[in-house]
């Protein structure tokens, strides 16, 4: 009787321990799924004006609940989502990623200073352009001593970073990112700490951008999603032109994040 309970008491500890990863039509709404599906690139992006509505939003329950908390009191003129399929190597772990996987893809994302260099595609000047000429982690928003990117042998359950990016549109600003690891998702959230000037123009007030990039755990493939949300200054044309300017944005954060999920994954 006494082994049978040991027993039965380490199926259930071995139970909660194991990862099962959410298939991808679980995680999203039928017809985001089926959109997502007839993509020949399996990207979607949506990009709309004077809503705080997703509708791209995954099924889960804590990524709704950081998104609520971006939203909130925000208002924004422009939100963008993009949802994006990434297909693991063969060699990945089955049917979740292990710990190992997830620790090293964790690390990958906090590699911010990685970002420098990358490009997107202007729509104003038709070309592609850099996008952050810069992107270092820094003590505080007041000393902004640069410091190296954070490495973690194992995911903690919060990590809070102060990012100074140089930005070739919106000058040089400010960030706050918080990072949430869970079994089953990878989450980071974005905010300005510092006024987004375009020119001479005030674009984007101070904490008035805020972005939420979540990864999910789908079995044979990761499913990323982007949401960038800001209420722009109040000029003739200003909404479009920055919400143009997120989405493709949005697009290069999707490139980077493929190639750093490459390294975590050897490919």
């Amino acid at each position: 009787m006494t082994l049978r309970i040991v027993l039965v008491t380490y199926l259930i500890l071995l139970n909660a321990a194991l990862v099962f990863p959410t298939p991808l039509d679980e995680l999203l709404d039928p017809s985001v799924f089926n959109a997502l599906m007839a993509s020949e690139q399996e990207t979607v992006t949506e990009v709309r004006f004077k809503t705080s509505m997703p509708v791209l939003l995954p099924r889960h329950a804590y990524t709704q609940e950081l998104v609520a908390n971006a939203l909130q009191d925000l208002d924004p003129s422009f939100l963008v989502e993009t949802l994006c399929v990434y297909h693991k190597p063969s060699g990945a772990s089955f049917p979740a990623w292990n710990e190992t996987e997830r620790s090293v893809l964790f690390n990958q994302c906090l590699a911010l200073s990685s970002l420098a260099g990358l490009e997107y595609y202007s729509e104003s000047r038709k070309r592609m352009r850099t996008f952050y000429e810069t992107s270092t982690v820094i003590d505080s928003p007041e000393t902004k001593r640069p410091l190296p990117d954070p490495v973690y042998d194992t995911p903690p359950a919060s990590a809070l970073l102060y990012v100074r990016q140089k930005d070739l549109t919106f000058g040089d600003n400010i960030y706050r990112y918080e990072y949430h690891a869970r079994s089953d998702a990878l989450l980071f959230t974005q905010e300005n700490l510092t006024t987004l000037n375009l020119v001479i123009i005030p674009a984007v007030g101070k904490n008035q951008l805020r972005s939420v990039v979540a990864v999910f755990d789908a079995g044979a493939d990761l499913l990323v999603y982007v949401l960038s949300a800001a209420k722009a200054a109040s000029f003739p044309g200003l909404n479009e032109r920055v919400g143009d300017s997120f989405s493709n944005r949005a697009d290069a954060v999707l490139r980077w994040f493929v190639s750093q999920a490459d390294h975590a994954f050897g490919r």
